[in-house]
C-alpha cells in the first residue's frame, strides 16, 4: 500500500466516524412530540436554539457524507 491509500483510509475512517457521531447526536423527528403530550413547556428561546443545532449537526452530516463518498469511489480508484 502506498502512503497516499494509507492517508486516504485513514481520513475515510475518520469521516465514517464523524457521520456516525453526528448522527446519533441529532434528535429524532418524534422528540417535540413526547413533550407535547407529556405537558413539558418550551421557552421560545430553547425552541430556536434546538432548531439551529439541529440545522448545523444536518448540514454537517451531509458534508462528512458527501467526504465519505468521495474518498470511498477514491479509493476505489486507486
Amino acid at each position: 500500500m502506498s502512503v497516499l491509500t494509507i492517508i486516504l483510509t485513514v481520513i475515510q475512517l475518520l469521516s465514517g466516524l464523524a457521520v456516525t457521531v453526528v448522527v446519533l447526536m441529532q434528535s429524532g423527528k418524534s422528540a417535540g412530540l413526547s413533550g407535547a403530550i407529556s405537558g413539558g413547556a418550551e421557552t421560545f428561546l430553547s425552541k430556536g436554539k434546538a432548531k439551529t443545532w439541529d440545522a448545523k449537526l444536518a448540514k454537517a452530516t451531509k458534508w462528512f457524507a458527501l467526504a465519505f463518498v468521495l474518498l470511498t469511489l477514491l479509493l476505489n480508484l486507486i
